[in-house]
């Protein structure tokens, strides 16, 4: 089993680009939900995840729905600057999904409403709104590759 991470209608190329080489570097399932803000041939996309694309198990989904009927039975973790509990106070296990929203905006209001139980947010000041989506989606990841004793990793 592996960790999953879930971009719901990512529009940054370079942010899906680093999130692609951290999956990768650590045996993370990719899933992408339609619609995207670029084209998955987009240069900035290939230099971001460098050369590492063919090592990415990616999937593409055209809704969020999909990706929660596809793996039923898994959990889901939301995050969001809207949570009241932290991403460590979570425990995670193998085949956990962490699922992100589109950097503009989030996840839509409705899954949150939808999933109140499992939405995370990282500690920050008030001085930014948000991290940037690649800071966050590796910081979360490895919070839950340390959970699990970085099992497989080197």
């Amino acid at each position: 089993m592996a960790f999953h991470i879930v971009l719901v209608e990512p529009e940054i190329p370079a942010n899906t680009g680093n999130i692609s080489r951290t999956c990768a570097a650590t045996g993370t399932h990719l899933h992408l939900v339609r619609p995207l803000g670029f084209q998955t041939d987009d240069k900035t996309l290939k230099r971001a995840g460098l050369d590492y694309w063919h090592s990415v198990k990616l999937e593409y989904h055209d809704s969020f729905d999909e990706v929660l009927q596809a793996y039923a039975g898994h959990r889901f973790f939301f995050a969001t600057t809207k949570a009241s509990k932290r991403y460590t106070d979570f425990t995670f296990q193998d085949g956990d999904f962490f699922v992100f929203g589109k950097e503009t905006k989030g996840l839509p209001e409705d899954l949150l409403r939808q999933h109140p139980e499992t939405l995370m947010r990282m500690p920050m000041s008030d001085a930014v709104r948000s991290l940037n989506l690649s800071n966050s989606a590796a910081i979360i990841l490895y919070e839950g590759l340390r959970q699990t004793g970085f099992t497989g990793l080197t």
